[in-house]
């Protein structure tokens, strides 16, 4: 987190360094950011991620009363795009410092991997399962967003605030499935861009979790007692997202 922290204010400096090197030139909607209320919409694509924490062995009771040991790895091993769209408020508190609300929307999902430990397949690896974690999420973001000085027609800046999320999917068949409600923390970096009649924001942003994610009860749930070894081969999960936007205001 303070390397991620470090590197945007750096990023931000030698942003406005090279723009400090440059000509003035004549300024486009020179008045928009006086307004006291800003609004838009956005686009954008998202890489959604988890971290599991393996439990390890597992005792395993059968239906028929047989116990046996299980050991089972899970891992989200690829990230799959997914797509933002969502309104953006902005309330100006200061020349630098403004207040966001960004309610959105996240489509996307997550490939995971359990490899069971115990059975082997012909050529003697772990038994691959998969599984398609697909997640639908409505996020609301209160974001801080603090800009440096505007220079000619750009204005870079950086913010960071929370973001509570609802997580709209999840199949009872599914061998993980996170809960219903997340926090995460955000953090990013972005420019406007003062085009002649609109304004062009793009955005970076990091989300961590807070919190475990995991839905520890969905275990329980299943019907089938085959994969209750693989929803219990796993005890907390930390969800993560990267997420590249484009404003228009």
């Amino acid at each position: 987190m303070r390397r991620t922290l470090l590197t945007l204010f750096l990023m931000l400096s030698t942003a406005i360094s090279a723009l400090g090197q440059s000509d003035r030139r004549v300024q486009n909607k020179p008045y928009i950011d006086l307004r006291q209320m800003h609004f838009g919409i956005l686009i954008g694509v998202n890489l959604q991620d988890v971290e599991f924490e393996n439990v390890g062995p597992q005792t395993i009771i059968d239906e028929d009363g047989t116990v046996h040991e299980e050991l089972i790895l899970c891992d989200a091993d690829k990230w799959n795009p997914g797509f933002t769209v969502g309104v953006l408020g902005e309330w100006r508190l200061s020349d630098h410092f403004s207040l966001r609300f960004t309610p959105q929307m996240h489509f996307g999902a997550k490939h995971l991997t359990f490899l069971n430990m115990k059975v082997l397949d012909e050529q003697g690896q772990p038994f691959r399962q998969t599984q398609d974690l697909k997640n639908t999420y409505v996020s609301l973001p209160i974001d801080l967003k603090f800009a440096a000085p505007r220079w000619n027609n750009h204005r870079p800046y950086i913010m960071a605030g929370i973001n509570p999320m609802i997580n709209l999917t999840g199949s009872e068949s599914d061998m993980v499935r996170l809960k219903r409600y997340n926090t995460m923390i955000e953090i990013g970096l972005g420019c406007d861009f003062y085009l002649p009649f609109f304004k062009l924001i793009p955005e970076l942003k990091f989300c961590f979790g807070l919190g475990n994610a995991l839905d520890t009860n969905h275990k329980n749930e299943l019907r089938d007692a085959n994969l209750r070894a693989y929803a219990g081969s796993v005890s907390s999960a930390q969800s993560k997202m990267i997420v590249l936007t484009f404003y228009f205001e």
